[in-house]
């Protein structure tokens, strides 16, 4: 299946802790059905030191979120929108924002 969300789209956190917190997607994990984003699901790690270039200590990084928490942001309307699939004329098959209709694949 198709992904509707992919790396590099602007998406909004729907449910959970960190519900309307806006970020960019980092990685997307199909086989998981997750994503990491930006800034977003920050959980706390206790790492031991790793050389000299990584002290250790309590880090922050960002925790997969599941794709069905996220909305991608709709370019035109800077809101939460559904994502569908259309074949435009010269074959290709592209994303869409539902809400305004907008192609969101370059």
């Amino acid at each position: 299946m198709a992904a509707k969300i992919r790396k590099g789209d602007r998406v909004q956190v729907l449910a959970g802790r960190d519900k309307g917190k806006r970020g960019e997607v980092v990685t997307v994990m199909p086989a998981e059905g997750r994503a990491l984003v930006r800034g977003v699901n920050m959980v706390k790690r206790h790492q031991k030191p790793r050389g000299l270039n990584q002290p250790g200590g309590i880090i922050e990084k960002e925790a997969p979120i599941h794709l069905s928490n996220l909305a991608l942001i709709d370019p035109k309307s800077d809101r939460p929108t559904r994502v569908g699939f259309r074949v435009l004329e010269d074959g290709r098959k592209v994303r869409y924002a539902k809400s305004s209709g907008e192609v969101l694949d370059a």
